[in-house]
């Protein structure tokens, strides 16, 4: 059998499956949503927020890219937050990374010269690695410093959703979603926090917009 045929019959027995259990399953995932939770994720394969969360469709808004990067440069990104913020009314943004993570990997090595795209992206990576170098390389093995590097990616993806100006304007709105960061163990499966930022907590002054700001988009 080809993949594809397989994940079509796969999908067949998933929704007889669903149907058998609750007949009112599909129409019940017909109705509006609002999820209390947007999450932003590792584009991996190993990593689903549902999955790992057992939650069901519905229960989080999930965006994912490469990395889980909070990137001012990506308008897909930027929509996705816009809308879980302004439109959605999330209480919780989160952040999850996971272990064993192949980008975190790569960003710690030299650029691919073959791989132009990938290379812009990872930079963001890199300039992390750049500036925790000697934290990173305290660790006394190369798992030691992957992970670590995972983890300050996470805390430094916190950092930059508090400074957009989505957040800091809902802020001052008092829509006020919490900021959360998280690891995922690929080994035992079980998340930690690793980061926090409650709603209106202090940020650096040089990242702080006034008022006047905040009405502008961040692009």
């Amino acid at each position: 059998m080809k993949p594809l045929e397989r994940l079509l019959l796969e999908n067949r027995a998933w929704a007889q499956e669903k149907a058998a259990h609750d007949p009112e399953f599909f129409h019940k995932l017909r109705q509006p949503r609002n999820p209390d939770v947007f999450w932003i994720g590792c584009s991996d394969s190993r990593v689903h927020a549902d999955q790992v969360t057992q939650t069901e469709p519905g229960e989080i808004f999930v965006h994912r890219n490469i990395a889980n990067q909070v990137a001012i440069m990506d308008m897909n990104f930027l929509a996705a937050l816009e809308y879980a913020v302004d439109f959605l009314k999330v209480k919780h943004i989160i952040v999850c990374g996971h272990y064993g993570c192949g980008s975190i990997k790569a960003a710690m090595e030299k650029p691919h010269p073959d791989h132009l795209f990938m290379n812009k992206w990872l930079k963001y990576i890199k300039d992390i690695y750049r500036l925790h170098r000697e934290t990173i390389n305290g660790e006394n093995s190369d798992e030691g410093r992957h992970n670590r590097l995972v983890e300050l990616n996470v805390t430094e993806q916190v950092h930059n959703l508090a400074q957009t100006s989505v957040i800091q304007r809902a802020w001052r709105a008092g829509n006020r979603p919490d900021l959360r960061g998280w690891v995922y163990g690929l080994n035992d499966g079980i998340i930690k926090e690793i980061a926090s930022l409650e709603a209106d907590s202090p940020l650096d002054s040089i990242y702080e917009q006034s008022s006047e700001d905040v009405g502008a988009k961040d692009v």
